[in-house]
């Protein structure tokens, strides 16, 4: 093997680990409650949503986009989850929509897909504000209104089910 082939089978290998790595990542700690970014969205319907109004309640923030196929996978998902949880008050789903269609595009395929929570229209800037690398990423703001956890890729209930558990019982305000 010339040594070209091998730096290139290197660089390869190093890229596929450090992708492997993240995507089993339980999730990034984002550290303190400044490092939260807050936002006003406008939902499918025109009226702002506020991040920072749910304060005291574990917030899941499902970063998508309607041209990822993953997300299509979370969406029921995350219904199930909701539907476990919103009548107990301690939880809130939210979906931030990147497109930059805006709710044209978002709320008929919201529709189709049978979306359940919120969705708010946002765009890639707010992801990144968040600290997301890819979509679909869920960010976990735990009551205390910390960036408790980033979790890229597809994620199970009985994760989310634990996380939640987890936030609830190690971080309260």
């Amino acid at each position: 093997m010339t040594r070209r082939r091998r730096v290139r089978s290197g660089i390869a290998l190093g890229g596929a680990l450090a992708l492997a790595l993240l995507g089993c990542s339980p999730g990034i700690d984002r550290g303190s409650e400044n490092d939260l970014p807050d936002f006003t969205l406008p939902d499918l319907d025109g009226q702002p949503v506020t991040l920072s109004d749910f304060r005291g309640k574990t917030v899941l923030l499902d970063f998508w986009a309607t041209w990822c196929p993953p997300c299509i996978e979370q969406v029921p998902r995350l219904n199930e989850f909701w539907r476990n949880h919103r009548d107990g008050d301690q939880v809130v789903v939210i979906g931030v929509a990147v497109d930059v269609e805006g709710a044209e595009v978002v709320g008929p395929w919201v529709a189709e897909h049978q979306v359940e929570y919120t969705i708010v229209i946002g765009d890639e800037a707010v992801a990144r504000s968040f600290g997301t690398i890819g979509f679909p990423t869920l960010a976990v703001i735990a009551p205390d209104g910390q960036v408790d956890s980033l979790h890229v890729g597809l994620i199970e209930i009985s994760e989310l089910e634990e996380i939640v558990a987890s936030v609830r019982t190690h971080r309260s305000i």
